[in-house]
């Protein structure tokens, strides 16, 4: 499958087009929302079921065939942000907060775009290992610990202190409710294995592209009204929004592929990478680094990089799969 066919079987599934609605709704100012409390219910069963469905296989690959590929991913998301923070703060000439924040967010992960990547590559006929989503898990924290030490040692040298701020980073990053809810439901995932999995398939499985819809529609909602927070990153922060993830990306491929990824794997990693937080580095940086300004990392995260991946990103990360794996 080429590249520009793949993005228009992209963008013609449910997923991107309900996106689509969600931000069409919101620019022309119509009065559609979601019920309250309803977005909320959507993160956590998209969350547990992502993370029982990857226990699950995870317990059939066995520990010993993925701690590779999950070290490699933890070291990812732990290395990305060191990689934005200069170009944020020196090229962007954003405050150190802000960069610091930013790149947090960009080198933190989104399952959402974890999941229409999955839902992309099973359209496509592409396989990848079942135990992936144990990458996603592993990429959350990592990052958002580095931008909270970037952040908290330029502090520092006014006289802040530095440990305060990283303990409860750390519990934010580690004990927030999408991290609790995504690695928890993987460990049960992994003590129940496939047995477990088959009596809750008519509940994690058969429902979920359905529950991906909506819930891509309340975020094309809010990604619509983000838009105009743009004009205060300044044309650089769409141009990072757009260029960061392809560059990360393209890393995270070239990395899959060489601790031993499938292809499909490999273009999940790549994805993973490509991807920028919105719902645990929200929660984290607005505890821990309180100076910098949230909209500027949403507008970037919601408005720019997560369309873009959904549409033609996810395409383009399988596409370098296929050709870097090719003999």
């Amino acid at each position: 499958m080429d590249l520009l066919e793949s993005v228009r079987q992209n963008l013609l599934s449910p997923a991107p087009l309900f996106f689509g609605l969600g931000v069409a709704a919101a620019l022309a100012k119509s009065d559609l929302k979601l019920p309250e409390g309803l977005y909320g219910a959507l993160t956590i069963y998209l969350l547990a079921a992502i993370g029982f469905k990857g226990g699950a296989k995870l317990d059939a690959a066995g520990l010993g065939a993925v701690w590779g590929p999950v070290a490699a991913a933890a070291a990812l998301s732990a290395l990305l942000p060191l990689a934005s923070f200069p170009v944020l703060r020196y090229l962007g000439r954003f405050a150190a907060a802000d960069a610091a924040s930013i790149a947090a967010h960009y080198g933190s992960v989104s399952a959402v775009t974890f999941t229409v990547a999955t839902s992309f590559l099973a359209s496509a006929g592409v396989e990848y290992e079942g135990y992936a989503s144990a990458l996603l898990a592993v990429m959350e924290a990592p990052a958002i610990l580095v931008g909270v030490l970037i952040g908290r040692l330029a502090a520092a040298r006014q006289g802040e202190r530095l440990s305060a701020a990283l303990s409860g980073a750390a519990r934010e990053a580690l004990l927030g409710k999408s991290v609790v809810l995504l690695v928890g439901a993987l460990a049960i995932g992994f003590l129940c294995g496939e047995r477990g999995l088959l009596q809750v398939e008519g509940f994690f499985v058969t429902p979920f592209q359905g529950v991906l819809a909506l819930f891509l529609l309340e975020l094309g909602l809010v990604a619509g009204r983000r838009v105009r927070d743009l004009r205060r990153g300044g044309a650089f922060l769409l141009a990072f929004g757009l260029v960061a993830p392809v560059l990360q990306g393209a890393l995270g491929v070239a990395v899959g592929l060489a601790v031993g990824l499938s292809t499909g794997g490999a273009a999940l990693l790549g994805t993973l990478c490509a991807s920028a937080s919105y719902i645990a580095a929200p929660a984290a940086m607005r505890l821990a680094l309180p100076e910098a300004n949230p909209t500027l990392s949403l507008a970037a995260a919601l408005a720019v990089t997560f369309p873009f991946n959904v549409t033609v990103g996810i395409p383009l990360y399988l596409a370098l799969a296929v050709r870097w794996s090719a003999p």
